[in-house]
């Protein structure tokens, strides 16, 4: 059926886009399509017959899905001691995102405190209330939803997940722990100098308290690892294994019926994930930069061995656009562009339970992008969230 064809909407506006390069699931088609009432009514190949927004050729790329990004924390923290009132970092951040072309984001929100960030435990719940306010009050043009990221190694983690849990905004969990010498810091060497350096104390106190720690996170973790699990499957959130490093990490998550392994540290935890049906996020920082910035496999690797499935911005909001454009352009990673589309909105769109959107296709949320080119760089001259335009 063409496009002269089809029935559209009456009695409301009808938007059409045409002469663009429309990034679909598959493939990438000069084409043009129409939306109402926030969904895609119709896709066409060829020129458009009736009147319509001229894109000149320039691609139109589904709203990108980002399941992971830390960047909210850094806006309510700008520089070191300085706190930012929520509402308005939600609002910076907000900016940040739909600027990036992400229009569909999971804000990464820790629970429980860290060694080096123990103000987390009291910074969540006013991020999840200003995010709950402002986007109830309209004022944020990208959708946002919580990931919530459980420190497992602090006693407070699962009482703060389970008030937090069973908000509407929250979409998603992690388990991770940050400890030195575990999983995305396996340097321990490394750990011990800085330590030493920075406190004048001997090698062997170094080594002690650090062990100290290690047990004391480890008895403390066998219960909040399993508390936090169970209450995500209450939930039916979709739960990830975070830093995945050891063959027994992916072991473990199996065994709790987890089916995401995010940012996995080694080549060997992603290839057992993937043996395992796990699906694999991987940093776009990570892929743009040519490896980890901790010193851990570079992204690059495993999609040689095709084993990512979704990139995620991690901390770079901007990374997802850019990555995917390089990675099509670039005949090392053997993706095309719309398979590499599909890495930052289809699948993430999928995996966490978001079927309405992540590609154009009719009846699909109308999320979008116009993404013109120059000198190799993508940038995003429009954006529409729901049909609405937003940038």
């Amino acid at each position: 059926m063409t496009f002269a064809d089809k029935i559209l909407p009456t009695g409301s506006e009808v938007t059409v886009l045409k002469n663009a390069k429309l990034v679909m699931a598959n493939e990438v088609v000069l084409g043009h399509l129409a939306f109402s009432k926030g969904r895609i009514v119709s896709v066409d190949a060829g020129v458009a017959p009736h009147s319509g927004e001229d894109l000149e050729e320039d691609y139109l790329v589904p709203g990108l899905v980002d399941i992971h990004t830390d960047h909210f924390e850094k806006h309510v923290f700008p520089r070191a001691h300085v706190r930012w009132d929520p509402l308005r970092a939600a609002l910076a951040h907000d900016a940040q995102i739909i600027g990036s072309g992400i229009t569909t984001v999971f804000d990464s929100l820790c629970v429980g405190a860290t060694i080096k960030n123990p103000e987390r435990r009291e910074i969540l719940s006013p991020m999840v209330d200003a995010l709950e306010t402002a986007q109830s009050a309209g004022m944020l043009r990208a959708e946002h939803l919580v990931h919530l990221r459980c420190e497992i190694t602090d006693a407070e983690t699962a009482r703060l997940t389970e008030e937090n849990i069973g908000k509407e905004i929250v979409r998603m969990v992690s388990v991770m722990e940050h400890l030195p010498g575990r999983r995305q810091s396996k340097d321990i060497e490394g750990y011990i100098q800085r330590r030493m350096a920075d406190s004048g104390e001997t090698r062997a106190a170094v080594e002690r308290d650090v062990q100290e720690l290690l047990n004391h996170s480890d008895a403390i973790s066998e219960e909040v690892r399993p508390a936090v699990v169970a209450l995500a499957h209450t939930h039916a959130l979709p739960l990830l294994s975070h830093d995945d490093t050891e063959l027994h990490h992916i072991d473990e998550a199996v065994a709790e019926n987890i089916t995401i392994s995010e940012f996995p540290c080694t080549l060997e935890a992603a290839r057992k994930a993937k043996q395992h049906g796990m699906h694999v996020v991987g940093g776009a920082p990570n892929v743009l930069r040519g490896g980890s910035q901790s010193g851990n496999v570079a992204v690059s690797d495993l999609m040689l061995e095709q084993l990512v499935d979704i990139l995620a911005s991690d901390y770079v909001p901007r990374s997802m656009l850019d990555s995917a454009f390089m990675i099509a352009s670039e005949g090392s990673f053997q993706e095309d562009l719309a398979a590499a589309i599909r890495l930052v909105t289809k699948t993430p769109a999928e995996v966490a339970g978001l079927s309405d959107r992540g590609e154009i296709a009719t009846g699909r949320r109308a999320d979008l992008l116009h993404v013109g080119m120059h000198g190799g760089h993508p940038f995003v001259k429009r954006a529409w969230v729901a049909g609405t335009r937003v940038l």
